[in-house]
């Protein structure tokens, strides 16, 4: 009885030590603070797609998560912010094709394959390359010829410039061996009302930025960017179609920590961030976005970001594209 006894206090010290354990980090998850840094504006993909996954993990996980916005220098002062922060677990970035093309373009203080731990690949959206309904071009083809027919008359207009759809246009340019004048616009928004008023001939934008002028008509969309073709614009070719071997140009999100945060809190934050690209909630919020879940996570990750910073690296210097 005496040995029963002692055993009973000892499994029932045990559990005690577990439950006030189990509490303890429960208390201490709660009670923390996790930000996210996003280095562009607010309203723009990158913010909201931080805000939804922000919300969703403190709905399902009870943490704190809160969105701050640190735009400049194209996304690199928050970038470098992230680089430079504890690697605690308790400070992530949202990442964007900037953050691989920027390296190749000026210098940094932060690399982005070594200075970051990588966590997941969230989304993607595809990339459109368009023309205002007004003029003759249904094609990308069409598009080309009629810039060999008259070279440097014919403008091309994005976001810019470093940025994604830059490095397309100008790789199109140099694949095809055509000359036409780059537009940069200091958002997508002055390049598509730019489209819209007829100042320039073409643009290329995402997807989500179009939607409503496309259904509409009053834009058309003549090629996309990425490898397979947009399920909603089904009769739209890729720009692979058109003759443009390993084309892929779409615009993806990620989310990273600084480099040397500790792995158990990186397979938390995994954990946290895959479960929420797996929620139904967010997967139709996503799809009303025009973004597509990922969830590549961990080494899927770090392999996708290597590559693109070798395709954006490669596709930078044959286009010859330099600092701005």
């Amino acid at each position: 009885m005496g040995i029963g006894r002692s055993v009973a206090r000892c499994v029932a010290t045990l559990m005690v030590c577990v439950v006030a354990a189990l509490s303890s980090r429960a208390e201490a998850q709660s009670s923390r603070t996790i930000k996210i840094i996003v280095p562009s504006t607010a309203g723009g993909g990158a913010d909201v797609l931080a805000r939804m996954l922000a919300d969703q993990i403190g709905k399902a996980q009870g943490q704190t998560m809160v969105v701050e916005n640190r735009p400049g220098a194209g996304n690199t002062i928050g970038t470098e912010a992230v680089a430079r922060a504890a690697p605690d677990g308790n400070t992530l970035l949202i990442t964007t094709p900037e953050f691989v093309i920027n390296p190749h373009l000026r210098k940094l203080s932060y690399d982005p394959l070594t200075s970051f731990a990588p966590i997941c690949t969230l989304a993607r959206s595809p990339q459109l390359i368009l023309v205002n309904p007004a003029t003759p071009y249904k094609t990308l083809a069409e598009l080309l010829d009629a810039a060999r027919r008259k070279p440097g008359e014919l403008t091309v207009a994005s976001a810019g410039p470093a940025s994604s759809p830059h490095v397309g246009i100008e790789r199109i340019k140099h694949d095809a061996k055509v000359d036409f004048t780059y537009v940069p616009y200091p958002g997508s928004g002055p390049a598509l009302n730019a489209l819209l008023g007829q100042h320039v001939t073409a643009a290329m934008a995402s997807y989500p930025n179009v939607t409503g002028q496309i259904r509409s008509g009053q834009l058309r969309a003549i090629a996309v960017a990425s490898p397979q073709r947009v399920d909603d614009l089904p009769d739209v070719p890729t720009v692979q179609e058109a003759g443009f071997k390993d084309f892929d140009l779409d615009i993806w999100f990620g989310v990273v920590a600084p480099a040397g945060t500790p792995p158990d809190a990186l397979a938390q934050l995994t954990s946290w961030f895959r479960a929420a690209l797996q929620d139904p909630e967010i997967l139709a919020k996503l799809k009303a976005q025009g973004l597509f879940a990922v969830g590549a996570c961990g080494d899927d990750d770090a392999a996708f970001t290597r590559k693109q910073f070798d395709d954006y690296g490669r596709g930078i210097r044959e286009a010859n594209i330099k600092p701005n």
